[in-house]
């Protein structure tokens, strides 16, 4: 972001830190199988030393409520859409699906990483605008997970979530319970993201500058909020806490870490539990993905650490002296190990691409050089597995979210980038590497590296119908870095 796009901002180091106390999301569970979660705008604290921030929430509350289901137990909710009639951010109705003339305000909730009906899924053209309430059915026919909700409008995403329209979702079952794992007062959920504020501590989004086209291909604020505070404290006992992660930022990548020498524990990818804790220094982190960790606190009783970002602190936490009720927590098996996946039927070979304008800069982002309404292109039949290559032919790295189904990160490989755009020759420039071991579990969302060749292994299961799959960098999402793809009814 330059200085002509942004004259005044906020600057955060000159408010205090760490006198907030951590905000902990209220919780939403169903009565009779049915929720109602409201849409609208409101306003919020993000630090005691700046005006209440306007932004639109679920429910009043940054980050939503976070909502807790049942494995097997399904769900309703109602998703009431009372937002204003304009937007407060600048909306660009050159991109795909936001032409002149739509209602300039439009929400579609989704469930990221749920295993839902199509109808249910919040595909993006299946917005409502104010006044209209949406009944979506979860059945919530999967293991424990740690999920996330967000809008999802075409056209419209970045900039819906960016005002504030997120939430958890975590699923529970008997299995997970049965492990031991931290509960409670000691679970947190914490939904990190980034913004950029005005003097007036309102929020800010950047534009391009040019007439007609505001839509710019990065955000990433200065301003880190945890569970929408910035510079939090967080109090704790001298104990283990389970931390369930998730990274809410339209395009910041985040490399999280603890100070003190303290390890993560991973316990858990966005689709469920590991077979084994993995015990790392730093974890990463892209736009959708989530982590289930445990943080064991006793080392540092009596003290004060910092949970960072690339070493950038995000929040203190102030560990209380160790006590009678300290408990003691050991990394154990936490799951069956995983099935192999089934032979596939075919393998995709899918391009991740950027365009240039005349200028220079950047004007959109492709998959597989296909625009939105293109004719869908990628249509599996439900039982099939499929190995899709993903061939990021870009400088970015882009996650990459396939909605409705859970995969394995099978491999990355590094590729002459500059000869595949020539004549579309696969030359690699160096052996395949597995994936990391806190991420080789089921997920939803991978990161493609630049110059890399990133193999996933699906097995679509589910429900038949038409589903998305995106770059999960909102800006390259809404422009136009997302697909439709169908899921086809098994065979008779």
């Amino acid at each position: 972001m330059t200085a002509a796009q942004a004259p005044a901002t906020l600057d955060p180091a000159q408010l205090r830190q760490w006198v907030a106390e951590l905000p902990r999301p209220p919780v939403a569970r169903a009565a009779a199988g049915a929720l109602d979660i409201t849409l609208a705008a409101t306003e919020w604290r993000l630090h005691p030393q700046l005006p209440p921030t306007r932004m639109w929430t679920y429910n009043g509350s940054f980050p939503g409520p976070t909502i807790e289901t049942r494995s097997g137990e399904a769900l309703t909710i109602r998703w009431h859409n009372r937002l204003p009639a304009r937007h407060f951010l600048p909306v660009d109705t050159s991109l795909p699906g936001a032409a002149p003339g739509l209602p300039a305000v439009r929400a579609v909730a989704h469930v990221h990483g749920a295993r839902v009906p199509a109808a249910s899924d919040g595909y993006p053209e299946h917005w409502s605008v104010a006044g209209e309430t949406q009944a979506f059915h979860y059945p919530n026919r999967q293991a424990a997970a740690t999920l996330y909700y967000h809008d999802h409008a075409m056209g419209l995403g970045r900039l819906n979530i960016y005002a504030g329209l997120n939430g958890m979702f975590l699923i529970r079952d008997e299995a997970e319970a049965a492990l031991g794992l931290p509960a409670d007062d000691t679970e947190m959920p914490l939904l990190l993201c980034d913004r950029w504020l005005d003097p007036r501590g309102q929020l800010f989004y950047p534009v391009s500058g040019i007439a007609g086209h505001p839509w710019v291909p990065e955000v990433e604020g200065n301003c880190l909020l945890v569970n929408g505070a910035l510079w939090p404290r967080w109090r704790v006992e001298a104990r283990a806490y389970r931390l369930r992660l998730c990274n809410g930022a339209n395009t910041r990548i985040l490399r999280l870490g603890m100070s003190g020498g303290l390890r993560l524990h991973v316990v858990g990818t966005g689709q469920g539990l590991l077979p084994h804790s993995v015990e790392v220094s730093e974890l990463t982190l892209a736009p959708g993905e989530r982590a289930d960790v445990v943080v064991d606190f006793r080392p540092v009783a009596g003290e004060k650490v910092y949970f960072s970002d690339a070493g950038r602190p995000m929040m203190r936490v102030e560990v209380a002296p160790a006590t009678s009720r300290t408990a003691s927590w050991q990394p154990a098996k936490l799951a069956a190990p995983l099935p192999a996946l089934p032979t596939p039927l075919r393998t995709r070979r899918l391009t991740l691409n950027e365009y240039d304008d005349q200028h220079g800069a950047m004007a959109m982002m492709l998959l597989d050089g296909k625009r939105w309404d293109d004719a869908v292109s990628e249509a599996p039949r439900l039982g099939d597995s499929e190995v899709w290559e993903l061939v990021n032919l870009t400088g970015d790295t882009h996650p990459i979210h396939l909605h409705e189904v859970r995969f394995r990160i099978l491999d990355r490989r590094p590729f002459d980038a500059e000869q595949y755009l020539l004549d579309k020759t696969m030359r690699y420039t160096a052996e395949a590497r597995p994936p990391s071991a806190e991420e080789d579990g089921w997920k939803d969302t991978a990161r493609c590296y630049a110059g890399e060749v990133t193999r996933i292994g699906i097995h679509f299961e589910g429900y038949p119908g038409r589903y998305v799959w995106h770059c999960h960098l909102l800006e390259h999402a809404d422009n136009a870095m997302m697909r439709p793809y169908e899921i086809r009814a098994a065979k008779a």
